[in-house]
Parts: structure tokens; C-alpha cells; sequence
């Protein structure tokens, strides 16, 4: 039932930015930790980001202290503000939602190019 939709991929020169965002269709945003994940170009997915229903937020350890992940609960949305952006950074950045209650449930969206010229 819930729909992820990511946007704000694009193209971009290394050293520059970008903000991606996925909004959510579930009205009960908030009680859904987020996720950013991303798969380069011939390897497998990976996670690059997460934020628990608390505000803790966990980072890949390449990413550390270049990008940031954030959530507005009122726009049922998560951002990741993308900055230093290098060549390595290519992929396909996917949202991902996740509840935990009497089982697990767990939500993706389509994806997002992001492509970082050197």
C-alpha cells in the first residue's frame, strides 16, 4: 500500500550537491524508520543511509560527513542532502521504509540516477 517516490536525481560535476527527496503515501510516516540505499553501476545494493523513528541517524562509512539524512513528518518525506559529491558516488539512490509491528513490512521506491562527473 505505501508508495515511495524518489526525485532529485540528476547530473552533476564532482565537488557539487544534490538533494534527494522521496515522499511517502502512508499517512502514518512517522512511524516508519527511512532509509537511503544506493546500487552503483555493476555491484550490488548498498546502504548509504538510515534514520530511526527517534532522529538517530547511521551512515555509511563513505559517505560519513559528506551527506545528510533527514525526515519531515508533516510532508511525509525524507531528504539526503548530498554534498562533495564524487565520481564513486554514481548509482541508483533508492528510498526505502521500514515498520516493524506484528511483522515486518518494508517499502521501496523506484529509484533515482544521480551521476557525479569527474
Amino acid at each position: 500500500q505505501v508508495q515511495l517516490v524518489e526525485s532529485g536525481g540528476g547530473l552533476v560535476q564532482a565537488g557539487g550537491s544534490l538533494r534527494l527527496s522521496c515522499a511517502a503515501s502512508t499517512s502514518v510516516f512517522s512511524r516508519y524508520a527511512m532509509g537511503w540505499y544506493r546500487q552503483p553501476p555493476g555491484k550490488q545494493r548498498e546502504l548509504v543511509a538510515t534514520l530511526t523513528r527517534g532522529g538517530t541517524a547511521n551512515y555509511a562509512d563513505s559517505v560519513k560527513g559528506r551527506f545528510t539524512i533527514t525526515r519531515d513528518n508533516a510532508k511525509n518525506t525524507v531528504y539526503l542532502q548530498m554534498d562533495s559529491l564524487k565520481p564513486e558516488d554514481t548509482a541508483v539512490y533508492y528510498c526505502n521504509a521500514k515498520l516493524i509491528s506484528s511483522a515486518l513490512f518494508e517499502y521501496w521506491g523506484q529509484g533515482t540516477q544521480v551521476t557525479v562527473s569527474s
